[in-house]
Order: C-alpha cells, then structure tokens, then sequence
C-alpha cells in the first residue's frame, strides 16, 4: 500500500519514529531493512548531552522515556547519514533547537548531508522553554518558515498534543510553508511510584507513549485533518497494522511506529507493513489516498448524535457463557438474566450508552445506528 507523504513516493505509509534506536547509520540502516517506507534519525541538535540513568520505565502498558536528543555531533551525521543510505531507503532527519535560525542551520546540514526530508521537534514532554513554543503559533510559524525558506527539501512540524490550540497552530505552519505536520509528540508524565522505595520509577517528567496515549493520537490527527489540508503522519500507540489503518482512515497520509520497535523490536515493523500489505490485497487497497479520510465524515459533533438504541432491546439474546459483564456494567439496571441460556435488555430502562456493546466479548449486543 503504497502512499504519497511530503512529496516523497514512499512504498508503504509505515515510517519508523525517531528515537534511540536510529542513533547511528547502522540502526537506521537496520530500520530500513525492517521493511519501513522511511525512517527518522533521533533528534539532533547543536550540543549533544551525556544520557541520565535510567532513562526508561515501562509498565506493561505505556513506556516513560527521558532520552532527549542524539549524542552524535552534527559533522558526525555526515558519516552516519552515508552509512544509513547506502542500501536506499527514505531518511527524514529530526532537528531540534530553540531558534529559527538555529533550526535553519541544522536543517540545512542535514539536506547537505543527504536527507530527505526535515521533521522539526518543537516540543519536549520533559517541559520548559519548547513545551511554551509548541503553543505559540507565531513563534512556530517563525520557525516553520525560516527552516523552509533555507532548504529545498520537505519539512514537517511535529506537534505535542499538550497544546490547546492545535488548529491554530497547524494552520500557521501551512501558512509558513511547511509540507505537513506529525502529531502526536509523547505526553508529560511520570509513569508511576515505587511504594516500597516512595521514588517515582524515573526521577524525572518524561514522555509518556505507546497503546494508552493512541485515543489522543486519533484525536489530534482528526481535528487536524477537518481544520487544515495538510499532510499528516499520525503517531501515538501503533501496534499492529490494525492500528495504523484507523489513522489513515481519520486522514493521515503515513505513521510513525516508534514504542512498539523499542518493546517488540524492529520485527513489529515488519508485521505491521505485512499486514497492511495483506489487508490491500484484500480490499483491493492499493494507494493510501483511496482510503484516507473514510471515517471522518461519520465523525459528528456532540448535538448531532442521535439516540441509539440497543438492537436487541425486548428481545432475548442467547447467553450461555455466565460472565455477566453487561449485567454488571449497565448503569441503568436495562440487562437482566432471562435464565440461564438467555438475556434480555429492558427498553424503557435501556439509555443507548453502548457500554455494554463493549464489555461484550461475543459481540452479541450492538447498538442500533
């Protein structure tokens, strides 16, 4: 399933995140190799900084990360660049800085160099000065711009899901000239508290990512999507194949998979662009933009929703299992057992909350849309 992103003709819309594991040529070298449509370095900025350890925590769930950037120094990606390319393969190079012209210089080193395209990290979860400027749209847009106007290359702005006024943002980085925008950035957080020790597992604010921030991610990559046509590449939570396809269809162009390399390994990358290969085939998919987007024209505000019903409202359901999670999860007291091969859902005490359509693992109650 191939897609156009950026301008860039990449064969799969599976991107791998920028992090530690494309610290050099030889790891994004070996994310090309997973099967990804291109592959992001880790964030690189004028002054690298020794490592903090421990600088992850994972909790079965979500991971807390504090890496911040790349410890090669800029001339050093000159070489790792090289190495990374040498078998083909799509390279966006992440920048970081706290001034447009600072980020200018970075980009333009790295398109010296041989990238691709630019991916600009304007924010950090750790907080501080970034985590202000991500919120700023005139300052984005300085940045935005500066960086475009020095580079011929595409360039994309990464933004953090902590701002408010996402829409306003994305709209001045289009108006700046940027090719398109990833959402969403890792969350603040501290992932939780050693009781015995009474020490937070990490001593520090990270970034919080992986399955539990994906809600927020579909989110920020819909809102996007009915604000500005721009390019997106949705990130936050992508595990399987399954996963990605929900952020093309609420309009991304491509996703980036990060926490599940840093878990599972750069095979889950490998899954994942099989997968969706196997899905194309299926449903005759072959491009991206056949598909981008479907699900967002049944995406309604709050006061557009109509009463849905349960559909099997006054009818029995044949329930043999006994779990009773509908039973015990109606808020409403609507499910009762009929006996012990049957339910029933009461209409006049049934709201169509749908919660149990969820708790239901046959699937044998849905809502009447």
């Amino acid at each position: 399933m191939k897609t156009n992103f950026l301008g860039l003709q990449l064969k799969n819309p599976v991107i791998v995140a920028a992090g530690p594991w494309n610290r050099d040529g030889e790891g994004i070298r070996r994310s090309i190799a997973s099967g990804a449509g291109a592959v992001i370095t880790e964030t690189i900025v004028s002054e690298p900084v020794l490592d903090a350890m421990p600088r992850i925590a994972y909790n079965g769930l979500g991971a807390q990360n504090i890496r911040l950037y790349s410890d090669v120094q800029i001339e050093g990606w000159e070489q790792e660049i090289d190495i990374a390319k040498s078998k083909g393969g799509v390279i966006i190079a992440s920048v970081s800085a706290h001034t447009p012209s600072e980020l200018a210089y970075l980009a333009v080193k790295m398109e010296k160099y041989g990238a691709d395209g630019i991916e600009l990290g304007i924010s950090t979860p750790m907080g501080g000065e970034l985590e202000l400027i991500a919120s700023d749209s005139e300052k984005v847009y300085n940045m935005t711009r500066c960086v475009v106007e020095n580079v011929k290359i595409p360039v994309m702005v990464k933004l953090s899901q902590n701002a408010t006024n996402i829409p306003k943002v994305v709209k001045e980085i289009k108006r700046a000239g940027g090719s398109g925008v990833s959402a969403i950035n890792s969350i603040r957080c501290i992932l939780g508290v050693d009781i015995e020790n009474r020490a937070p597992f990490l001593p520090t604010y990270g970034g919080y990512s992986g399955a539990p921030i994906k809600p927020l991610g579909l989110a920020s990559v819909a809102t996007l999507a009915q604000t500005v046509d721009i390019p997106i590449c949705g990130i936050g939570g992508i595990e399987s194949y399954q996963d990605a396809l929900e952020y093309i269809l609420l309009g991304a162009s491509a996703v980036q998979v990060g926490t599940a390399l840093m878990i599972h390994g750069r095979s889950r990358i490998t899954e994942i662009v099989e997968g969706l290969e196997r899905w194309g085939v299926e449903n005759k998919v072959k491009d991206v933009k056949e598909i981008k987007g479907e699900a967002l024209s049944k995406l309604k505000s709050f006061e557009e929703i109509k009463i849905a019903p349960l559909y099997c409202q006054s009818k029995s359901i044949s329930c043999t299992d006994g779990c009773n999670k509908c039973i015990e999860g109606c808020m409403y007291g609507a499910i009762q057992r009929k006996d012990v091969n049957d339910i029933i859902v009461n209409k006049n005490l049934c709201t169509g909350c749908g919660l149990c359509t969820f708790l239901c693992e046959p699937k044998k109650l849905f809502l009447d849309w």
